[in-house]
């Protein structure tokens, strides 16, 4: 392929710097209050919410595919809506199929294991740095989407079944975030591997701080009404991406297979 072509697929995929992370977290957070307001607030159940969310997803991914480069509103609309997606088809695999926390995190982590496998074994490496065809671009937004899905299932897991609440597993994954920036820092790891670990990561952050903010007091939460938190953290997404410097790039660090 000409390097042009790489370079104008490549430059749909954001640098990979702080301003990505803090943007993410916030993305995640949105996706479990924006999924539980349809879900419970609104009663439409899991399945219509999965339903809803899961299209708005596929056609996000048709304009991020179809772009000619990084457009920040667009990649950072498609993220949202895998997180949100994400959030109604793990409480749907939860609760509605009935195989629990616990199963619902087995089965997610099998499938992006599946796919992270099947993107390495057809292409030769699973970096971000990659991300220059529509074949690469196909296998990071399902990789996304099951990573999305899983911090979900992870998130309610910690916070439910461990007893740890809503606030203990946001410092649980808290904590877990910054020993993989101190290996980022000090260590040689490899990082495609910190990469996608912080990215699963930063999902059940998301996903526990989001029930925190929203969740009965009763239940640990603050109970704070779902549409205005969700619209609170929107705003706040998109200041973000108009004030903090955002530009198309690759993944910080060498850009090193996964193995």
């Amino acid at each position: 392929m000409p390097s042009s072509s790489i370079e104008q697929y490549a430059s749909k995929v954001p640098e990979v710097t702080l301003v990505f992370w803090i943007i993410k977290i916030a993305a995640t957070t949105l996706g479990e209050t924006g999924g539980d307001t349809v879900t419970m607030t609104l009663n439409w159940g899991y399945l219509v919410g999965t339903a809803l969310f899961l299209s708005l997803l596929i056609v996000f991914v048709i304009l991020q595919m179809a772009a000619n480069k990084f457009h920040p509103f667009l990649y950072w609309a498609t993220i949202v809506a895998s997180t949100t997606a994400g959030t109604t088809m793990a409480d749907f695999a939860d609760r509605s199929l009935g195989i629990g926390y616990a199963g619902g995190s087995s089965l997610l982590l099998v499938c992006l294991m599946s796919t992270l496998g099947a993107w390495y074994w057809s292409l030769g490496s699973i970096s971000v740095a990659t991300v220059n065809t529509p074949k690469v671009e196909a296998f990071y937004w399902v990789a996304i989407t099951f990573s999305q899905t899983l911090g979900t299932a992870l998130g309610d897991w910690t916070a439910d079944d461990t007893g740890l609440g809503y606030d203990g597993g946001a410092l649980v994954f808290a904590a877990g975030l910054a020993v993989l920036a101190a290996l980022y820092f000090w260590t040689e790891l490899s990082r495609v591997f910190l990469f996608w670990a912080a990215f699963i990561l930063t999902r059940p952050l998301g996903a526990t701080v989001g029930d925190f903010l929203d969740k009965p007091k009763s239940d640990g939460g603050l109970a704070l009404s779902r549409p205005i938190a969700s619209a609170v953290i929107g705003v706040f997404i998109i200041a973000c991406i108009l004030t903090l410097p955002q530009r198309a790039g690759q993944h910080p660090g060498r850009a090193d297979a996964a193995s």
